[in-house]
C-alpha cells in the first residue's frame, strides 16, 4: 500500500518513466524539496524563533542566497539577513581595541564557508527519499517497472542510491538492483557519447551535409547526466 513519504518518489519516477525529457527523477525530487524550502525560509518559517536561531549560525550558501534574492521577497530576506548580520557583529568581534590574533573571525567564517540552513534542510529530506526508492524497488513489484522505465540517474545521484542500496539490500538482491540499474546506465551513456562525437563531426566541414539526429543538446546533457540538473530556479 502506498504511504504518503512513498508519494512524492512514486510520482517522480512515474514522470521520468512516461516522458524520458523529465531526466533523472532524483534531480526532480531534489527541485522540488529545494523549492519547497525555499518557500518556507521566506514565508512561513521566516519568523519563528526556533529556525531564526538555526540561520542565523548557519547562514546560506551562495547558490541559496541567489535562489531567495531571484524569489522576489527583499522584505523576507532582508530580515533574515538582519538578525544574521546582527549575530555576526558580535561574533566577529577579536580583542576589542587591544587587538586579536584573528582566530575568532577565522573559525566563525569557516564554519559558515561549510554551512547552508537550506543545503542542511534538502540532504536531510533527499537522503530519505533515496531511502525510500531502495526500499521500494525491494518490497513493491510496481516499482520495479517503473525503475527499469527511467532514462538515467545523474552520476551523483546514482552513487548515492547504489551507497544506500549496499547498507539495505541483502547480497542476492543487491546483485540483482544493480544488475538493473547498470543496464540502464550503460544504454544511456552509450548514446550520449554516440551523441557527443557526432556533435564534434557537425563541426568538421566533411559532415556539413549530414543532420544532428540527437546530438544538437548533447552537451547539455552530458553536463545534466554528470553533475545532475539542479537548483533550476536560478534566473
Amino acid at each position: 500500500m502506498e504511504q504518503i513519504y512513498t508519494i512524492p518518489v512514486n510520482e517522480a519516477f512515474e514522470r521520468s518513466a512516461a516522458d524520458k525529457s523529465c531526466g533523472c527523477a532524483f534531480c526532480s525530487l531534489y527541485n522540488k524539496l529545494e523549492c519547497d524550502e525555499l518557500d518556507l525560509i521566506l514565508g512561513a518559517s521566516m519568523m519563528e524563533p526556533d529556525i531564526r536561531i538555526k540561520t542565523n549560525k548557519l547562514g546560506f550558501c551562495r547558490t541559496h542566497y541567489d535562489m531567495m534574492f531571484v524569489r522576489k521577497n527583499r522584505l523576507g530576506m532582508a530580515l533574515t539577513l538582519e538578525s544574521h548580520l546582527d549575530e555576526l557583529k558580535k561574533e566577529l568581534k577579536d580583542g576589542g581595541l587591544g587587538g586579536g590574533t584573528g582566530s575568532k573571525p577565522i573559525k566563525r567564517i569557516g564554519e559558515l564557508e561549510g554551512s547552508c540552513y537550506v543545503c542542511g534542510r534538502i540532504e536531510f529530506n533527499f537522503a530519505h527519499m533515496i531511502e525510500t526508492a531502495v526500499l521500494l524497488w525491494q518490497s513493491d513489484e510496481d516499482f520495479i517497472a517503473k525503475l527499469k522505465a527511467q532514462p538515467y540517474f545523474c552520476l551523483p545521484h546514482y552513487k548515492k542510491m547504489l551507497q544506500y542500496a549496499q547498507t539495505r539490500l541483502p547480497k542476492k538482491q543487491l546483485k540483482e538492483f544493480v544488475a538493473q540499474c547498470e543496464e540502464i546506465q550503460n544504454e544511456y551513456i552509450e548514446k550520449l557519447n554516440g551523441d557527443v562525437s557526432w556533435f564534434c563531426k557537425k563541426f568538421d566541414y566533411r559532415y556539413d551535409e549530414e543532420p544532428w539526429y540527437d546530438s544538437k543538446d548533447a552537451v547539455e546533457r552530458s553536463m545534466k547526466f554528470l553533475r545532475s540538473d539542479i537548483h533550476k530556479n536560478i534566473k
